[in-house]
């Protein structure tokens, strides 16, 4: 099994390859010089692996919520790859590849109340549970919403994302109790989405490339001043 996975949807920009089982990853942490970084992580990581992009089975890709900007990087730099080698793609939220690096780090956690900021006072929010395979299970929707009207399970996790940074005093104050613990820098890792694309793949929820769409949560991406 060969997956690349690309994620660029944050502040974080990452490339990873799965590869018969073992995943190396290029990641950074860079605001606005993601177009300079990931083709040269990608170019590097296929050339250490002395494999073309026909080798590959598929393309996993980070598909959002996240920067509007950032998730068309990475959707337009896997769909060339996908349509010149005629590869499937495998879509990935990133919501699920923040709890999935949270629960591979944390070994004992079994909830993620994953929040992502989202600007103009709401975040993206999902609350993710580790299934028995140890892969993040959605419970419930991915959404956009303001802090403090989120949806949660009556279940002990805990907070993960950026979000948490920004809202915390509104986060916890709807969840109370139920929050163990928060984890901030928690970041959507193209590790992950190799690693979730790899589960999806032999899934058979792999799409074509024409059908591999980003997934904003938000019908605008933008408010008129008088909007605010």
């Amino acid at each position: 099994m060969k997956l690349l996975a690309v994620e660029t949807s944050t502040d974080a920009c990452s490339a990873a390859l799965f590869f018969d089982g073992e995943i190396v990853e290029r990641f950074a942490v860079a605001p606005r010089d993601h177009t300079k970084l990931i083709l040269p992580m990608i170019d590097e990581l296929m050339a250490d692996a002395e494999l073309k992009p026909r080798q590959l089975d598929a393309v996993a890709v980070g598909r959002g919520p996240g920067s509007f900007t950032g998730v068309r990087i990475a959707g337009g730099l896997v769909q060339g790859i996908a349509f010149g080698a005629d590869l499937p793609v495998v879509p990935v939220s990133t919501l699920a590849a923040i709890a999935q690096d949270f629960f591979n780090k944390q070994s004992l956690a079994e909830l993620a109340f994953t929040a992502m900021d989202a600007r103009m006072d709401e975040i993206y929010w999902a609350v993710y549970q580790r299934d028995t395979e140890h892969f993040a299970k959605l419970l419930g929707i991915e959404v956009v919403t303001p802090a403090g009207e989120v949806a949660f399970p009556e279940a002990v996790g805990f907070g993960v994302g950026s979000g948490w940074g920004v809202y915390c005093a509104q986060l916890a104050e709807c969840l109370g109790e139920l929050v163990q613990g928060v984890e901030v820098d928690v970041w959507p890792r193209a590790a992950c989405i190799a690693q979730l694309g790899v589960r999806d793949f032999l899934k058979g929820l792999a799409v074509p490339v024409e059908e591999a769409m980003p997934v904003y949560l938000r019908d605008k991406v933008a408010k008129k001043e008088s909007e605010r």
